[in-house]
């Protein structure tokens, strides 16, 4: 399968649209290593928190990207 990441609000709704990534990778320590890096700029375009599928079914979420504090 393949592993994408889903956007969202913090009200679980979808964040689409121009300019976001659309990125598929072939295992789960991918997706999890993309996000490590993406996650800052990812916040800058409204993006809260994510969720982890393995092609139709969810492995994990949501998962905030705000830092802890």
């Amino acid at each position: 399968m393949t592993y994408t990441w889903r956007f969202e609000t913090s009200d679980s709704s979808a964040v689409t649209g121009e300019g976001m990534p659309g990125e598929r990778f072939p295992t789960q320590a991918d997706a999890e290593s993309w996000i490590g890096e993406a996650w800052r700029d990812l916040l800058e375009r409204g993006v809260d928190q994510v969720r982890l599928f393995d092609g139709d079914r969810e492995v994990y979420g949501p998962m905030s990207l705000h830092p802890v504090e």
